[in-house]
Parts: C-alpha cells; structure tokens; sequence
C-alpha cells in the first residue's frame, strides 16, 4: 500500500470530538486509512510527502442533499424567481426529458465540480424515473464512480401525479410496485455496508406533495428489510404547510410522525418552517437534517432554525441541494453561506466559521451515521482529506486565524483533495483530465433539455 505523508501544514484542524487544531501538524496515511496524527513529523517515512506550509488541512466535507441532474439546469430562464411550487410545475416539463446519457453526464460534472470545492462524500436525492428509462439510476452511479467521490445516491420516487393531486406530471411518476422493485434491485445491487464503502443505498420518497402516504410507509418497511437509511424533503415552505394541512389534516413534521418516520435513521431536507414543538419531536427522535442554505435563499423559502437545532440531539450537516436552485455544486461556498444566513437571524455571535465547518463535516458524518468512518482526521477513519492554500491575495491580512479565514474569505476552491486514499484533484485542478472533456456535451444536453428539442 503506498503511504502519504502530509507535513508541516500550517494547520491541521482535526474536527474530532475536541476539535483539535494542530499549528505544524502532520497526518501519516497508509493505503485508504489514516495512520497517524500529530505535530511533529520527524523520522516518518512516506512514498510520498506533500509539503504545507501555507496551507490547511481538513477532512473531508460531507454533502448530505443533492441533486446531480439539476446541473444540466442552471439559471433557466423562466424559472430563477419563482417559489418552490411554481418552479417544480415549470422544471417538470424540462426535467421529463432526462435520459441515461442526461443523468450519468451531468452525475460525472457535478460530483467532479464538489470535488473541486472539498466533498469528498456526497449523497444524492434522485426521484425522477421518466417512462421508458429504466436504468436511470444505474447511470447515476455510474456517472458519480467517475470522478472517485464517496457516493450515497438515494432511491427517490414520486407516486401522485397532478392528475392525483401532486404536483409532478404523468410521464415522471411510477407505481407503488414498479418503485418498490427498483428499490429493492438497487439496494441490492449496489448498497455496501463494509467499513469505508464508497456507496451506500438509500431510501427516499420525493416528499408529501408527490408520494402517498402508503409509499411512505412501505419505504420504512424496506429500509427495516435491508438496513438502510432513510431520506426526504420536509417543511421547505409555507406551501407545503398549506398542502400538508389540506391534504393530511396535519403540518409536515406531524405528518410524518403519523407515518413513523421519526426516526434516528432518517434525514430530512430542509426543516425550514418547523416549530419549538417540532423541534423537541425531532430531537426526541434523533433524526438528521440536511440544511440547505443557498437553495433556501434563491428560492425565498426561508431561514432554516439551524442556532436552536445545535442545542438539541437533531443531527445538522450541509447540502448544497440541486443546482437549479443554488446554482453551483460548490461546497466551500456552501459553508460560508451557512454561517453568514444563521448570523442574520441569530446574531453574530452565535454562529461561527468552526460551526459551520463542523457541519460540513463530522455534522454530515453523523448525519449518514458514518462518524466511526469519516468526517474528521483520525486514525482508523477513511483517507478523505482536502488542503486548501491560503498564501494568495484572497487570504491577505487573514493569517492570523487560518482556519476561519477559509469561511470568512470567500474560498472557492481546494489546493487537493483525497479520497479514500486516492488524490483526486492536485494544484486546485482535478487529476482526471478527461472529466473537463464532459463538459462540452453536457452543455448540449442541457439546451437540448431547457428548449424542450427532443
């Protein structure tokens, strides 16, 4: 196995449970798993060593929403300021028109553009099946196994048309027993439950508006079946406050209490418009959110209680969510967007750089229940490091504190990134030369797709 020694970084912040922060520090990585950590590096040996000063070292961040098609449609004009319901109902008519080659393209592009921005784990909610393409989720495996992320791609599924009262049309929902069947094929076809597998299955019914509430439950059912987690959207906006209450005869996070989905291996999308009282039943039942600032704010949904959430059992890591509704694949943005929305409703001094940072990773780690595996540099854990280089114009004046200077500077990008031992981007640029080649096509395929030419 080739060992990789990084050394003398000018900060190796840990994210460990006492969040250590190491000036001159080292970490010592033999195959796919980190061997050592420490200060001083002396008379350690590697295959090979990369140099850090005037660089920080972190772990891996970990985006827990997602979804990797939405790359194809940035920016569509028509839909950039509308609310949620009214963009779904006008994307819908574009997104019906995905295809393998659509899905694994645009998987390759958007998990190359993470990589590029820190994740080097990233789930993915994918729940639209158009008629006629059954191996759709195959390609986005296949797509995110290209660039070498960790990948946890979600079975997502939409049953209730508009026809029966959802929101999505016809010719992208499916039935309750074609959506089962592919669930059950997929989990077993690609979910790994070994100790640092690269992918792991889970199960996720769209959300209230586009799934019933029988699906709800027969996807709890199979999750038990198999062992595997459980994802959905919830209490995006007042909309679906509204529908949930029409529909249900109940708010969203009491809806899913009634469905038994509060549950410690479930993690929901969003929470934005929850109560004190929703917060203590989620906290009850240890469930995870993935908080999605900047899709909250491009969309005018709202603010989600993250400050509140933080002083309860609820488990916090960050999605960057689709990128129709971001629009960028781009973590690190993804951090500082957090800290500063909280800010604005909380205060300044309730949220910091670090807050957000331990988010993005050992809160992300929790949140997919892999804290024994990633999410902070610790001996035993996966080799999923990133570096960024703070010796540019960008970080002038902010050397002082190195490690917040990365969320209150704006960073962009990472210097490297590792995953499970492998290094996947070096000198700010991924090693794959051949990913930036999909580039081309996939803006084809997207305005093909956003003009509707078949």
């Amino acid at each position: 196995m080739t060992t990789t020694l990084f050394k003398n970084f000018d900060l190796v912040a840990t994210m460990d449970t006492d969040r250590r922060e190491i000036h001159g520090g080292y970490v010592l990585v033999d195959g796919d798993r980190i061997a050592a950590v420490g200060k001083d590096a002396t008379g350690i040996q590697a295959d090979r060593v990369i140099a850090g000063r005037g660089k920080v070292l972190l772990p891996g961040f970990i985006n827990v929403h997602h979804h990797l098609y939405q790359s194809l449609f940035r920016n569509v004009p028509g839909a950039a300021d509308k609310k949620l319901f009214d963009w779904l109902v006008f994307l819908y008519e574009r997104w019906q028109g995905i295809d393998e080659q659509a899905v694994r393209v645009s998987a390759a592009v958007a998990t190359a553009e993470l990589l590029l921005s820190g994740a080097t784990t990233s789930s993915d909610h994918f729940y639209l099946f158009p008629h006629g393409h059954p191996d759709l989720f195959d390609a986005l495996v296949d797509g995110a196994r290209l660039t070498g992320i960790r990948f946890h791609p979600c079975r997502g599924s939409m049953s209730l048309s508009r026809k029966d009262g959802g929101l999505p049309p016809d010719s992208v929902v499916q039935t309750e027993d074609e959506i089962l069947r592919d669930c059950q094929r997929v989990i077993e076809r690609y979910h790994d439950p070994s100790p640092r597998a690269m992918v792991r299955v889970a199960l996720a019914p769209c959300s209230p508006f586009s799934v019933t509430p029988a699906l709800m439950r027969q996807s709890t059912a199979l999750a038990d079946e198999y062992n595997v987690l459980l994802h959905t959207h919830l209490a995006e906006t007042a909309d679906e406050d509204e529908f949930c209450r029409e529909k249900f005869g109940a708010r969203p996070v009491d809806y899913m209490e009634s469905l038994g989905w509060l549950r410690d291996d479930v993690w929901f999308a969003h929470l934005v418009h929850v109560t004190a009282a929703d917060i203590d039943k989620l906290a009850r039942a240890r469930v995870g959110i993935a908080h999605c600032p900047s899709s909250n704010m491009t969309l005018g949904s709202g603010i989600a209680p993250v400050v509140p959430m933080m002083k309860t059992s609820v488990k916090i890591g960050l999605g960057v969510d689709g990128s129709a509704s971001n629009d960028t694949s781009n973590m690190i943005r993804e951090v500082r967007q957090a800290m500063l929305l909280q800010r604005v409703r909380y205060g300044a001094e309730t949220f910091s750089a670090r807050d957000a940072l331990y988010l993005a990773t050992m809160g992300g780690a929790r949140v997919l229940h892999r804290e024994a595996e990633i999410g902070s540099i610790e001996p035993g854990k996966a080799a999923d490091l990133i570096t960024f280089d703070i010796s540019g114009i960008e970080f002038a004046g902010a050397q002082s504190d190195p490690l917040a200077a990365l969320v209150h500077c704006a960073t962009a990008r990472v210097d490297l990134a590792m995953v499970n031992g492998e290094i996947r981007v070096r000198d700010g640029q991924l090693v794959d030369e051949s990913l930036y080649r999909l580039i081309p096509r996939h803006n084809e395929i997207s305005l093909r797709l956003i003009n509707k030419q078949r």
